[in-house]
Order: C-alpha cells, then structure tokens, then sequence
C-alpha cells in the first residue's frame, strides 16, 4: 500500500510515518509538508535513513492543490492528513492563518480524493471541537463547542469531512484525539515546553493554579488508534482516541512530576493569575466506539511521562537549536509576563 501523510514532520505525524513503517514492511509513504515553524525534517533523520527506499518527501502546502497533485503523484491508496496549524495560543494572533490551512487545505484534500478516485481519506482532529466537558466525556455525536479559533478551524474542517461524505459518498473517517505527548514534540506545548525549562533551570508558567485536567495519551497510542481507523473504521464515521487516565490528571500535577523526574525544584513554578485564553478547564473523551475496534492505550501515564521526560534529556541537540529564533519572538510574546 501506497500513503500520503500531510503534515508527516511535525509531531504527531513524524511518529506516525515511524510507527506505520515499523508495523507494515511493505508500505511506502510519501510526507507533503509545508515546513513550517512547528515542521522539522530533524524529526525524520532516521526514518530517510532506514526506509529511504520507500520514503519520499514533498515540500509543499495543502492549501495549493498542485502541491497536492505533485505528492500524489502517480497515484496513493489513501491519504491521512496531519497537516494543520494546531497551537491555541498562536490561533490568537493569526486566525486566518488557522482557517486557511485547517478548513481550506482539508476541502482540497478531500477534493483530491474525489478527483483521483482514492480509496480512503482520513482526518485527525482533536478532542477540543468539544470544548469544556465539565462532567462527564464526550461522545462522537455530540454537539461541537469550540472555544479557540484553533478549535473551531479544525472543526470547520471535520465539518467539511463530513459533508464530503454526505454530498460525494467519499471513504472518509476521522479520529478525535486527547493532549499527546512524547519524542519531537515542538517545546511550546506545555509538557515539552515545562521539561526544556526546568533543565535549564527557567520558570514554569502555570495558569490559575494549575487545575485544568487534559486527558494525556502517549503519541505512539494514538498512532495506533489511527492506524486501526484508517484500515478498519466505517466510512463517514468520527472516532475519540483517548488514554481515559484514572484518575484524571490536572496541569500542576503533570508539572509536580516533570520536575520530581528531573530533581528540579517546586520554586521554578511561576504563578499566573487567570485562565489562558481560548483555553477550556477539561477534556475527556468516551472511546468506547475505538475500543470496539480492538484498540486500547497501552502505556499509561507514570511510563509515559518518564519516557518523555528522558527523550529529551537525551536529545539536548533536537530541542536547543529550536529554542532560539522566532520561538524565542514568540515566547516572549506571549508569556512576557511570566519573564
């Protein structure tokens, strides 16, 4: 089998092309991504080393439907798209940028898989279409709330999922996924960003004391919820993919751990009063509709984050060349009252 991931250098895509290759020995992957701040060909070295016979990489964006057109190329079986603009926090202060990518590249995409004749399409979205659960765990059906306009680009670009669909009968799915963690994360997101800090002895920005709980899964599970769904999910079906930590687990007690890991002190915690914008006080999503399929989260937390926390004391050389440059512009930015 012949398939297309966009977005495949960043995060969550990097470990699914090596997750995909490792498991399938016959697959070839073909990686259109646009290389933007949060895309890192650093987070591949490996992969072009080992399977580079049957790794190809495309620079381009979604949103231009010749780029599109380049990475299919001769023809791909199927296409599981990454590619988006995921940070609420940047969704602040570029919205468009969000809405371009996220909804606008998602219909090019689709219109691709219409226009090629490829067998199957597959979303991954993310659990905070939802917006705030303050009891319980969402379901597939429920109705969607975004609170940032990073939420609402990628439901908009669920919606148009959907609609592909209900309108042209295209073999879609889409996977609804829980905060991920682990290797190659980008250090603006709070875990790798809270990690990288304390080794270098910065202080940890924790908003409102620290309450609001997320619902952590290791990135490699959630490469296994999607690759259940890509090759077993009904079409036109929305899967969650959770860890469904018991019990939940809070912001302060994810930074309580990442300093007890790393033997740093509780002092680098810098208190911020007020809620993050665009930011929700809790996540949890149902995944009985995935667990159906046979899938569920293999490592939990306490594995997880000591993984995560050694990944990146291991790989000083990843995350330091990142931490200068327009990451510094932005982290100034927005956390200029915590520096």
């Amino acid at each position: 089998m012949k398939i297309l991931v966009t977005g495949g250098a960043g995060f969550i895509g990097s470990n699914f092309i090596r997750y995909m290759f490792e498991k399938y020995p016959d697959y070839e992957i073909v990686n259109l991504d646009k290389l933007t701040y949060a895309g890192n060909l650093d987070n591949l070295k490996d992969v072009e080393e080992k399977y580079g016979d049957r790794y190809t990489f495309v620079k381009g964006d979604i949103v231009n439907p010749e780029d599109v057109k380049k990475a299919i190329g001769d023809g791909v079986d199927g296409i599981i798209n990454f590619a988006a603009e995921t940070h609420v926090d940047r969704s602040l202060y570029d919205p468009l940028a969000f809405i371009r990518t996220d909804v606008e590249g998602t219909y090019n995409l689709l219109q691709a898989v219409k226009d090629y004749g490829i067998k199957r399409f597959h979303q991954v979205s993310t659990d905070e279409v939802y917006g705030d659960v303050l009891k319980g765990f969402s379901k597939e059906s429920d109705f969607l709330f975004p609170s940032s306009p990073y939420s609402a680009s990628k439901a908009g670009g669920d919606h148009q999922v959907l609609a592909s669909f209900r309108t042209f009968d295209l073999p879609v799915t889409i996977t609804r996924g829980t905060n991920n963690y682990g290797p190659f994360q980008y250090p603006e997101k709070i875990m790798p960003l809270f990690i990288t800090n304390a080794m270098e002895d910065k202080e940890l920005p924790v908003y409102d004391g620290g309450g609001q709980i997320r619902d952590w899964i290791f990135v490699t599970d959630h490469c296994s919820g999607i690759d259940i769904v890509f090759h077993h999910g009904k079409p036109g079906e929305i899967y969650n993919v959770g860890a469904n930590n018991n019990p939940e687990i809070t912001n302060i007690e994810m930074t309580n751990k990442v300093l007890e890991l790393l033997g740093k002190p509780e002092s680098l915690k810098k208190p911020v009063q007020g809620l993050r914008p665009g930011h929700d006080q809790r996540y949890a999503v149902d995944c009985n509709k995935l667990k159906s399929l046979g899938w569920k989260a293999e490592i939990d937390f306490d594995e997880g984050i000591r993984k995560t926390v050694e990944w990146y004391e291991n790989n000083e050389w990843w995350w330091r060349k990142i931490k200068s440059g327009e990451y510094m512009e932005y982290y100034r930015k927005h956390y200029k009252e915590t520096l």
